[in-house]
């Protein structure tokens, strides 16, 4: 997969080199939202008592302090990202999609399956989903071009990413496991809010089961609708290699660590004085995500070559996360935040608030590629505004995360691991990524104007 991902990663700096590709990297629209913000500081916030050039040495003192802010939620987030990955490399996972392929022998009923249980898997983690998703695709692809069946595969691997149309309001959820851990950066305006009030309330609980319900269904369509056609099998000849795949024999010493980090945070559901639901959060999360990590690998050599692959992923968030939190910096400390929030409040109400920030939420996603960075920026705005309006805070914390997941279909960042797997090109899964997201959004609005 390496050699894949390195190939792919030529072509494109060649085609850069030419002048074709113009598109910014997504770390230069951090650098240029960071100036953009710092603009905006200096010119709609500076104190009357200064000037402009008086006042910029405090807004970057402002950024600066957002900067070290959110160093932990950095670490948070490239966890569940990376041992989300890891997980997707494990040899259960290499046995469960090796089962798949027992049922998938259409193009139609391998479209369905990869969709279903991308966006199941997705929903309980969105590093996991993308990865096995991606390599899924790849097997199946593989699987029936052997057989001589014809395929959609640029379908198939739209298939494959639409658990990032879902993870933000499942259990990796930046935005709904941020505001229920204790500490939060907004803890101080809006307390913690449990994901009973977020994840599993009944908006979203309808939402994720009229997802799982017609997503499929619209891929299953548009695998019977749309042509297919035969790949050449030199094309799967580089298969993806990972750790999963070499020989390992069981390590008791491993086994027993992973059971014991697994353990422990079940015991620590059960003993909690409080609700089970008050206890999960990012920490829980990855905590677990760790353990069970370990524990089916199996043996710590194997772990840590997966460990190096998977972390490769984590760069961009490692990078980029500590920008975004200076953007909050300036937006928070310079009055920024206030500004925006009235004037959004202005132009909304109690039942068009959710919409909005649905579509702001969106359009900020395309930007911000990021679902904890776009928390970490919009989130303070968002909660300003709807307790301005009186809007219920979960549900414009959902209709956040909804917008964020939604336009995932069209921002090809995160589609980069699968891109890399499955040997596809962007412009070949962005168009029906683009019929996925039309089908999300009208879900997404239905369910927020009914609740």
């Amino acid at each position: 997969m390496a050699e894949l991902i390195k190939e792919k990663s030529q072509k494109l700096a060649s085609i850069k080199k030419k002048g074709v590709f113009t598109i910014p990297s997504p770390l230069e629209i951090a650098v240029w939202l960071t100036f953009f913000t710092l603009f905006l500081a200096c010119v709609l916030s500076v104190p009357e008592n200064k000037n402009v050039l008086s006042y910029l040495p405090e807004v970057l003192g402002f950024w600066e302090k957002g900067v070290w802010e959110l160093l932990a939620f950095s670490m948070q987030m490239a966890l569940i990202l990376g041992l989300g990955y890891l997980l997707a490399l494990t040899p259960l996972a290499e046995r469960f999609m090796n089962g798949l392929l027992k049922y998938c022998h259409t193009n139609t009923a391998s479209v369905f399956t990869i969709c279903l249980v991308t966006m199941m898997v997705g929903f309980l983690n969105w590093g996991l989903g993308l990865v096995l998703g991606a390599i899924m695709c790849r097997k199946l692809g593989d699987h029936l071009t052997l057989k001589g069946v014809p395929i959609n595969y640029p379908l198939m691997g739209a298939a494959a990413y639409t658990g990032m149309m879902i993870w933000h309001g499942g259990f990796s959820g930046s935005a709904p496991l941020k505001v229920a851990e204790e500490g939060h950066f907004l803890e101080k305006t809006i307390g913690v809010i449990p994901i009973s009030e977020t994840i599993f309330s009944s908006m979203n609980l309808a939402t994720i089961g009229v997802v799982l319900l017609v997503v499929p269904l619209f891929a299953w369509w548009q695998a019977k609708k749309r042509p297919s056609m035969m790949i050449s099998e030199a094309f799967f000849e580089k298969k993806s290699e990972n750790s999963s795949s070499q020989s390992y024999k069981k390590q008791p010493l491993a086994i027993i660590f992973g059971l014991m980090i697994c353990v422990s945070c079940v015991l620590m559901l059960w003993q909690s004085q409080t609700a089970v639901y008050q206890q999960i959060d990012l920490n829980f999360i990855n905590l677990f995500l760790f353990g069970l990590s370990v524990l089916l690998m199996g043996h710590f050599g194997r772990f840590i070559k997966a460990a190096d692959e998977a972390f490769r992923s984590t760069t961009g968030i490692l990078i980029q996360y500590p920008l975004y939190a200076g953007i909050m910096g300036v937006m928070k400390y310079s009055g920024l935040m206030v500004l925006v929030s009235e004037q959004m409040a202005a132009i909304s109400t109690q039942f068009t608030f959710p919409i909005y920030t649905l579509f702001s939420a969106g359009l900020v996603n395309i930007l911000v590629p990021s679902g904890g960075g776009q928390w970490a920026v919009q989130g303070p705005i968002i909660v300003e505004a709807a307790q301005n309006i009186g809007v219920d805070l979960s549900k414009s914390i959902m209709a956040l995360s909804y917008g964020d997941q939604l336009t995932n279909m069209i921002q090809p960042f995160w589609a980069l691991p699968l891109l890399g797997i499955t040997g596809l090109k962007a412009k070949e899964v962005l168009p029906h990524s683009f019929r996925f997201m039309l089908v999300g959004l009208f879900i997404f609005l239905i369910i927020l104007m009914i609740f």
